[in-house]
């Protein structure tokens, strides 16, 4: 059986950040900056921009995510941080009218992205990476977790959809489910202090 490990994405592994980004699906070319900044930003930049930017945020810290590692390899990554961060999430109408909390409250963090290499699939590993992140946000001293992951078991979604992970994967792990969004998406959440 395989042995799986996470870790904080810090610089020291930022060649472990891109090899867990570059094993199939938008991982290499979204460089997880998607969530962090406005549409427009989004559209003007490139790959190599995403990588600096990306690159830039790992640096200078707290770390933005987690690695996973499957039998020392890289393999997965989980965007997880403070929700004023992340401003695709402030400027999502749907989010916004969904969401409870207040936008200001850098208690409330959000898991916005999921990405695991092809060979490591259908392991757990969006699992694994998401216990480890309440864990992570926990001990950073989040308060609540939201999440805004897709529904599978209603209509039908893109593979490359499933970044933002899964309903039953979210409420395996103790989320509560909240009020649907867009794009089969359903907003959940899961307070840290138990």
């Amino acid at each position: 059986m395989a042995t799986i490990t996470t870790e904080p994405a810090t610089i020291t592994r930022w060649d472990d950040v891109q090899h867990s980004l570059s094993g199939g699906g938008d991982g290499r070319s979204c460089q997880c900056i998607w969530p962090v900044v406005r549409n427009k930003v989004w559209q003007a930049t490139s790959l190599d921009e995403r990588r600096d930017m990306l690159h830039d945020e790992v640096a200078a810290g707290p770390p933005p995510g987690l690695i996973a590692y499957v039998d020392g390899e890289a393999a997965g990554w989980i965007r997880v941080g403070p929700r004023t961060v992340q401003q695709r999430i402030l400027n999502t109408r749907a989010i916004l009218a969904a969401t409870a909390e207040p936008l200001d409250d850098d208690s409330v963090w959000a898991v916005t992205c999921f990405v695991v290499r092809k060979e490591h699939r259908g392991k757990g590993l969006n699992a694994e990476l998401l216990a480890s992140a309440l864990d992570f946000a926990r001990e950073s001293g989040a308060r609540m977790i939201e999440a805004y992951p897709v529904d599978t078991s209603t209509g039908s979604h893109r593979s490359n959809d499933l970044f933002h992970g899964t309903l039953s994967t979210f409420l395996a792990a103790g989320f509560d489910q909240g009020p649907t969004l867009t794009g089969g998406r359903v907003l959940v959440t899961r307070g840290l202090a138990d």
